[in-house]
């Protein structure tokens, strides 16, 4: 050794540095790559992802190689430190020798090319993949004792070795990506995507139209009414009951009716085979479950029934579809129908109203927890009928009462948001 030239020995130093600075930068490069891109990449026949998707399955191997590798190259060069450091300043030059190195070790082999690979870890991982390939078929052998060694020392200490963390991502974890992803998807698609994350946290409760809100047809009514109804009826699906809307008796489509009204062959016969049985949903379903129900059982629209079998309300398909997508008007005056915005800039809206929807309308984040509907929410809150001119704060939004029917709130004017909450008057947390 005492033959070969200094310059030779540094260079060799050099490049023993530099092999660490490749093991180290490929170590984070390859472990901290998106799995998720990876598998679209290895996907579509990416040659650096596939390598690397195939490093990955065997983990313990490729940390095993990946250690090996290191450990040897920075064995080495403190080796050559140190046979140059006594040949330049004989044994008192080792120490300062070997603080050095270990500063250039921490600097340019870890620090510097580790957090190269965290930012840039495709650029990194994917040609150092062609690399560990063939490097873990030569060395396998002695990866693999390594790795008997360590997995037999974790079984001792109780640790399983044959249990990998899975790439499944909950609910929450989905929506944590989704909002993350940030410019790669657009607002738009990010919202919708985020609304059928949430459809398993949604009931057919929750977006139903209220009992007291569905508008069918009699069977017992005269002849003449139930003819003018369907003439003027806006709806292409109306409900057929007997009595009252609770004893439900079938479903009509408009499709079928309007040939028959126009040919004058509608009658009462005609009109029970054309009708369809009526489909009843328990009033606990989630949306995404009622979705594929909708679905198998081709149909569009259902009945909301409670554990008693009283009849709640109705659900289409357009309203869990609206869930996803949001209102279909793109008309600001229209946002909903009971929903009216004044001149004044505050709005009128119809006490039945769903919290969910408005909640969407008006940008609000009033609670989904408890009552349903804008009228339950104030009654709960006040735990009394309110009088005619009550006022209000919900969710910065002062509320007054305009109309009482029926011991329900029929009307309430909602105006903008407050910018600071207001002493002295009363406040519901949303």
């Amino acid at each position: 050794m005492d033959d070969i030239p200094l310059s030779v020995l540094f260079i060799a130093l050099f490049i023993l540095l530099l092999l660490s600075a490749f093991f180290s930068g490929s170590e984070t490069g390859l472990m901290t790559l998106n799995r998720y891109r990876l598998r679209h990449l290895a996907d579509k026949k990416h040659p650096g992802a596939r390598r690397a998707q195939q490093l990955l399955e065997q983990p313990d191997r490729l940390i095993g190689l990946i250690l090996l590798g290191n450990n040897l190259v920075n064995i080495l060069a403190s080796m050559l430190t140190t046979l140059i450091a006594l040949r330049i300043a004989g044994q008192t030059g080792v120490a300062i020798a070997a603080g050095l190195l270990v500063l250039v070790i921490l600097i340019f082999a870890e620090v510097t090319p580790k957090t190269l690979a965290a930012l840039h870890p495709e650029r990194i991982a994917f040609p150092a993949a062609f690399i560990y390939v063939p490097l873990l078929r030569i060395f396998y052998p002695l990866v693999w004792l390594v790795n008997i060694i360590t997995n037999t020392l974790l079984k001792k200490l109780g640790v399983p070795t044959g249990i990998r963390p899975s790439d499944a991502l909950s609910s929450e974890e989905l929506r944590t990506v989704v909002k993350e992803a940030g410019a790669m998807i657009p607002e738009r698609h990010q919202a919708m995507l985020l609304n059928i994350i949430d459809l398993e946290k949604v009931t057919v409760e929750d977006v139903m139209v209220p009992r007291n809100d569905v508008t069918g047809i009699d069977i017992n009514d005269d002849w003449e009414t139930i003819t003018r109804q369907l003439s003027d009826s806006q709806y292409t699906r109306l409900p057929v009951y007997r009595e009252t809307i609770d004893r439900v008796i079938g479903i009509l489509h408009m499709r079928d009716v309007l040939p028959l009204l126009q040919r004058g062959q509608l009658d009462a016969d005609a009109l029970q085979q054309i009708m369809r049985e009526p489909f009843f949903i328990p009033e606990n379903t989630s949306l995404n479950r009622q979705l594929l129900h909708f679905q198998r059982q081709k149909r569009r629209i259902g009945f909301v029934v409670d554990e008693y079998g009283d009849l709640q309300g109705l659900v289409t398909l357009e309203d869990i579809l609206e869930e996803v997508v949001g209102e279909f008007t793109t008309d600001p005056a229209d946002l909903h129908e009971d929903i009216v915005p004044q001149e004044d800039g505050t709005w009128l809206v119809d006490g039945s109203i769903n919290i969910r929807t408005l909640n969407s309308a008006l940008d609000m984040s009033l609670s989904t927890d408890g009552p349903r509907t804008l009228n339950g929410l104030i009654t709960e809150y006040l735990e009394t009928i309110p009088d005619i001119g009550t006022s209000l704060l919900l969710d910065r939004h002062p509320v007054d009462i305009i109309q009482i029917r029926d011991n329900m709130i029929k009307t309430v004017r909602i105006h903008a948001p407050l910018a600071e909450k207001t002493n002295g008057t009363e406040e519901h947390e949303a």
